[in-house]
């Protein structure tokens, strides 16, 4: 049977489990799957437009929406013409589901219910290099600005042998590069007996499965990252030199109205720390511009942070008030004004990320190709190789130029 269409939204785990909905054995090529955001208003928007234009193309499908904002909003994605059926993120991971659809039009479970991840192998990626692994679920704090924890349910850790198989199984079809994924992967362990951390799983990965050449991480939380975490970072050269903070902000009152686990000298400690254990890394971070109350200088605050911390990967979010939290309920920059600083936030990012790239002509690069040629380093630079090679590939090869965003390279013989 063919499989169903996926178009997914938003994070890493998302693309994971539209993978996992890709492989169900109940759905087949009839089936249309929409997997949807809710990290910001935009994202909901942007599904809602989709699921129209999925209907308009594919008129005799059965359009199946699921995903963080059908968790949160079932009645209202529920309540489209275009719409078959509304599943949780639970229910998602249930292929009967899609075998024998039940009478029901929205089916989802309470999140917060939820207390086991789904533990899927996936056998492969579609048009990917590189694949995703679900290490963790959920979230057990509650930023100010975040209905994810509404989406996803609590913290919930996948068992280490159970990601050991994953990896090798991945491996086993060709995958060079993985990437662990979750909703807040350095809370990873916190749920599972002894309590291993994230560092402790990624040590244990990396010796257990030695025919891995690439591991790389999601977004990490600044407090969570351990010391395991950081002598892997010290010691395993297979642990990508690319490191991405959920920072969120560069102002202390800031931190706190969020409700933040982190202050700025937090973030400051981490990046001095990771770049001592391995002095050639990329930084990045989350940064969120306007959040309610900020002023003028809070706001500089975060500027002088993309500099202070050397941030060169920069994802900058203009504040998104989401109806039920707490942020929606103080005091709203303008508009106007939160659009101008997440524009200042982005060529703030555009120049520290070309700072970075221009270091890089002349060094050496390990190239995951993806297509036509092109890929990311290991410090996750988009290159373009002069010569073809292989798609899945890691390419050695050494940098001559830097067009635009993109590195050019040459691969060493």
């Amino acid at each position: 049977m063919s499989a169903p269409t996926v178009v997914s939204f938003g994070c890493r785990l998302n693309a994971y489990e539209a993978e996992v909905m890709r492989e169900h054995p109940g759905a087949g090529a009839d089936t249309v799957i929409v997997n949807t955001c809710a990290v910001t208003a935009e994202a909901e928007r942007q599904a809602r437009q989709a699921i129209r234009k999925l209907r308009r193309q594919h008129p005799g499908a059965r359009i199946v929406v699921t995903g963080c904002a059908a968790q949160i909003h079932p009645e209202a994605f529920g309540a489209m013409p275009e719409v078959d059926q509304v599943l949780g993120n639970a229910d998602k991971l249930r292929p009967e589901l899609f075998a024998a659809p039940p009478a029901e039009r929205i089916v989802v479970t309470d999140i917060m219910d939820v207390r086991e991840t789904a533990n899927h192998l996936v056998s492969g990626f579609e048009g990917r290099a590189r694949a995703f692994v679900e290490v963790q679920q959920g979230c057990d704090h509650r930023c100010t600005f975040c209905v994810i924890p509404f989406g996803r349910g609590p913290n919930r850790s996948v068992p280490m042998g159970r990601i050991v198989e994953q990896v090798r199984l991945l491996v086993s079809q060709g995958f060079a590069e993985v990437v662990l994924t979750g909703v807040d992967i350095a809370s990873y362990g916190g749920d599972l007996p002894g309590r291993p951390p994230l560092g402790q799983m990624v040590r244990r990965l990396l010796s257990q499965v030695p025919e891995l050449p690439r591991l790389r991480l999601s977004s990490l939380d600044p407090v969570g990252i351990d010391d395991d975490l950081l002598a892997a970072v010290a010691e395993e050269e297979r642990l990508m030199p690319h490191f991405h903070l959920s920072a969120q902000a560069g102002d202390d009152l800031i931190l706190k109205r969020m409700k933040r686990r982190h202050l700025r000298d937090d973030v400051l400690t981490v990046a001095a720390r990771l770049r001592n254990l391995r002095g050639d890394l990329a930084l990045g971070a989350d940064i969120i511009a306007g959040f309610p109350t900020e002023d003028e200088a809070m706001f500089q605050r975060s500027l002088d942070l993309v500099d202070e911390a050397n941030l060169s990967h920069l994802h900058v979010f203009p504040f998104s008030a989401r109806p039920g939290t707490p942020a929606a309920r103080m005091r709203r920059v303008p508009g106007d004004v939160v659009k101008e600083r997440a524009a200042r936030l982005r060529a703030k990012g555009a120049a520290a990320m070309a700072a970075f790239l221009a270091t890089r002509p002349g060094r050496a690069a390990q190239v995951l190709v993806e297509e036509n040629g092109t890929g990311f380093s290991e410090h996750y630079l988009p290159v373009r190789l002069i010569a073809p090679a292989s798609p899945g590939a890691v390419v050695a090869a050494r940098v001559v130029a830097v067009d635009g965003a993109t590195l050019v390279a040459e691969e060493i013989r």
